[in-house]
């Protein structure tokens, strides 16, 4: 028997596959209490290393606080970390115990420019009034119930470099990664008065467009992001180049319509290390058709080695079916896409066994660039 065993190991070990893979998942603190104990920590770092996931995108920004203690949040929102964290470091906690595994960490800035939700600018703007992002009535800008902070100021844009260089600075973090908010606004922000002057210098006095999509506004406020995702790159590559910059953005174009994400710019110009588009889609052929757009049009065969889609497995009570799980991640691999980013941690329970099936060939390597 213990002859048969070993043979089998071995014959498993010369049918799998050594790839260099992202295979990750977003940690968040909405819908999940894994961040609330050292405990519940532990025990979610087990079971991304038995699925063999070697990435965490940890939730270190939300609903205008931090899941680590934060001088720079605190001195905008009076917050050191979110209360519910008092007393505790879960960003520290989650590192150390990632690393024991191999797993590296990602601190996910998942607010980005967002002030609030729902709470007409939070605290953040009620400090802060000039930070406000307005529309072309004047008003604060909102898009699905997410209030905004002028991302085109620079002093917005500080605070959210403050951040992000505090993390890298004192944490043993892996990389960061800004998603839908960061870099990003809302298309029909951009006429608050300092964004309106500034276009006004370079346009020969003229006002912004009133239309909102215009297509010359629409790149003009888009280049002001991709100038601040260039920033980010080279101020966490100049502290310490081993840190990764990775973006999980929308699909393009609307990304860019929608919220003046440029990505594929972003990519092309080496301003990302990875990039993770969330392809969230109900079905397989709406994924296989996003999927091939990205991969035969918006990235070049040379940046494919950074493309790592990420996949929705759980929203709210909706799972997607265990078929669909393993169509995506199969497509993935027909088009030459090696890995895949899980969004979120709390539906790798309910797709273990499928994930352990998927995987059990494969020996994933972190990807050396």
């Amino acid at each position: 028997m213990k002859k048969i065993f070993i043979l089998m190991l071995l014959l498993q070990f010369a049918f799998a596959q050594k790839v260099e893979a992202i295979r990750g998942v977003w940690l968040t603190n909405v819908d999940s209490q894994v961040l609330d104990s050292k405990e519940n920590i532990v025990e979610a770092v087990k079971l991304c290393s038995d699925l063999k996931i070697n990435t965490i995108c940890v939730v270190t920004w939300n609903k205008a606080m931090t899941s680590f203690p934060s001088k720079v949040a605190k001195s905008v929102t009076g917050y050191l970390i979110d209360p519910r964290w008092d007393g505790r470091d879960p960003l520290k906690e989650l590192i150390e115990e990632a690393h024991k595994h191999n797993i590296k960490v990602i601190a996910w800035f998942e607010f980005g420019f967002s002030s609030s939700y729902n709470e007409n600018g939070g605290i953040i703007l009620k400090n802060k009034p000039d930070w406000a992002a307005k529309d072309s009535q004047g008003k604060l800008v909102k898009k699905n119930n997410f209030e905004w902070m002028n991302g085109f100021h620079p002093e917005v844009q500080q605070f959210l470099l403050d951040l992000i260089m505090e993390v890298v600075k004192n944490y043993d973090i892996d990389g960061i990664q800004g998603d839908d908010r960061l870099p990003a606004m809302p298309s029909t922000a951009g006429y608050d008065k300092y964004t309106v002057d500034l276009y006004k210098k370079t346009h020969k006095g003229k006002n912004p467009p009133k239309n909102y999509k215009d297509n010359e506004w629409i790149q003009w406020r888009c280049d002001i992001l991709n100038n601040f995702m260039k920033r980010i790159y080279t101020e966490v590559k100049k502290y310490n180049p081993k840190v990764l910059v990775t973006m999980a953005p929308s699909i393009y174009p609307w990304a860019k319509e929608e919220y003046l994400q440029d990505w594929p710019t972003w990519v092309k110009n080496g301003w990302v290390d990875f990039i993770s588009p969330q392809l969230y889609r109900d079905n397989i052929q709406a994924y296989q058709m996003v999927l091939k757009e990205i991969v035969q049009e918006q990235i070049d065969d040379e940046n494919l080695n950074k493309f790592f889609p990420g996949l929705l497995i759980k929203v709210g009570n909706k799972y997607p079916s265990d078929d669909l799980v393993r169509e995506m991640i199969e497509f993935n691999r027909k088009m030459g896409v090696n890995g895949e980013v899980f969004f979120f941690y709390e539906g790798l329970k309910k797709f273990k066994n499928t994930l352990l099936d998927i995987y059990k060939n494969d020996i994933v390597e972190f990807p050396s660039k």
